[in-house]
């Protein structure tokens, strides 16, 4: 099963479910040996110093839990608290005098001129609801100019742990070990710039069995999901078809980089609609393609799904060609220009909302701002809310797309992706990403898993061609599918 993830609220839910078990487990001692047995693993031998950073709350307890055990294993410790270490809360105040009774001593500061080999930053949680400013931001900024090695527990300091967004500053650290569960601030916007690499330790809880989570991490199990293996006995007709729309003047490019990515991943046939007036003949580069004029295709019953928007433009022809194609049967998957028209056109997006047969659709945040009459800003404010309402508002499934896209159903089940890199930044990538999804779509995957898997791929494969050129910065949509058709086919026929 996909991992679960689980929102500051829902963790809260979790603790008081987890106090209520017949035997209720000290979380906080286990979070404590969980994240120094995590901090002894990341250094070898000739590192013992260490800084431990230890704030005002209960991330704080933890600090001087972890402090307690590494002091047990003979590393030389700096443990710093600033302000009034007398008021901490319950649990963390515990914490604290197990510190004092262990000979620990605090520091106000950090020492100036002071030598260490990791950082414990202990020092805000996944309960941070406002901004960091004066003592704490300099802290924060004094921990980044040390240049170490960074183990932060649950969250890196000053990250929202529900939004991924940066308040007012935040620690840049090298590792995070998340406690109980994965957060969505740990996955999307800034939260993977500054959390680094991560480990979840669930402190012996199945959270799953005191609460089920509505979200989850994308991973690899998500091909096999939507795509089984062909039997031999098979033809292009059981693959289904699939129809680009889109390929208006001067963006007939998009168009054809979505259909080649159908047709490489499987799909049986791909139509082109084209709405330039000068349309191409044939795609010498894909000749497989088949292009016509938008009125054939669209008026046809043989379409198994049909993605509309690449290159689309957003003319009356255009606005036109989407009225037709959301009265067909078929799945429809909307990008780019069409999710503009829709985001326009009131009667469009009640037509959308209204549809019997399944919706997708793919923004990025700009694209999801004009769905929900927000700014781009108020968007990437908190990018799981407003993937939820996209999906609700329109009745459809969604994924907003950016550093850590996130996909949401109707019924406010939600998935977090974790593939893909900057060099995906580029023209194209969000047509080959529709074509993905619509290829699988063609071949019988549902919608949904379609969606899962077209994501999960689509950054997978982005991935791959980073790394087979050293770097993410080139990285082209067209490598991209080739790159698609390999994973896919080394994971359904491995």
């Amino acid at each position: 099963m996909l991992a679960p993830v689980y929102t500051t609220a829902q963790v809260r839910e979790l603790e008081q479910a987890a106090l209520r078990l017949p035997e209720a487990p000290r979380l906080m001692e286990r979070a404590g040996l969980a994240a120094a047995q995590r901090a002894r693993a990341t250094m070898d031998d000739t590192m013992r110093r260490v800084l431990v950073v230890a704030g005002p709350g209960n991330n704080g307890g933890d600090a001087f839990e972890v402090a307690v055990h590494l002091k047990q294993w003979f590393y030389r410790l700096t443990v710093v608290c600033p302000g009034d270490p007398t008021g901490l809360p319950g649990d963390a105040a515990a914490a604290l005098a197990k510190w004092t009774a262990a000979g620990g001593t605090i520091e106000a500061s950090i020492p100036a001129g002071g030598r260490w080999d990791l950082v414990i930053d202990g020092l805000f949680g996944i309960g941070l609801q406002r901004p960091l400013d004066g003592s704490y931001a300099a802290l924060v900024e004094t921990i980044n100019a040390l240049h170490l090695p960074v183990l932060a527990l649950d969250i890196a300091s000053g990250i929202n742990a529900d939004t991924g967004a940066v308040m007012g500053c935040a620690v840049q650290a090298t590792r995070t070990i998340s406690f109980i569960g994965l957060k969505p601030g740990l996955l999307t916007l800034d939260g993977p710039d500054h959390c680094g690499e991560l480990h979840v330790d669930s402190l012996g809880l199945d959270a799953e069995a005191l609460l089920p989570a509505q979200g989850r991490l994308l991973d690899a199990s998500a091909l096999p999901q939507a795509l089984a293996r062909r039997p031999a006995n098979f033809h292009k007709g059981l693959a289904g078809t699939a129809a680009i729309l889109g390929g208006a003047a001067g963006m007939v490019g998009a168009a054809v980089l979505a259909g080649r990515a159908a047709l490489k991943c499987g799909a049986g046939r791909v139509h082109l609609a084209l709405l330039t007036e000068h349309p191409l003949r044939v795609d010498y580069g894909q000749p497989e393609l088949m292009l016509r004029a938008p009125d054939g295709i669209l008026r046809s019953d043989e379409m198994t799904v049909i993605a509309a928007g690449p290159g689309m433009g957003t003319d009356e022809g255009a606005r036109r060609a989407l009225r037709q194609a959301m009265a067909s049967p078929a799945a429809l998957l909307l990008d780019a220009d069409a999710l503009n028209l829709v985001g326009e056109d009131p009667e469009l997006a009640e037509s959308i909302a209204n549809r019997q047969a399944a919706t997708l659709l793919t923004p990025h945040p700009a694209e999801a701002g004009r769905l929900l009459g927000l700014s781009t800003r108020k968007v990437q404010e908190d990018r799981l809310a407003a993937a939820l309402a996209i999906a609700k508002r329109y009745r459809a499934f969604a994924a907003l797309k950016g550093n850590g896209t996130i996909v949401a159903a109707p019924d406010g089940r939600w998935w977090v992706n974790p593939t893909g890199n900057p060099g995906m930044a580029a023209a194209g990538m969000g047509d080959a990403l529709t074509g993905l999804i619509a290829g699988l779509i063609a071949q019988g995957a549902s919608p949904l898993d379609a969606l899962l898997a077209g994501v999960w791929l689509h950054g997978t494969a982005g991935d791959a061609v980073a790394q087979a050129n050293g770097g993410p910065l080139g990285v082209t949509a067209s490598e991209l599918i080739d790159r698609a058709r390999s994973i896919l086919n080394r994971t359904i026929y491995p």
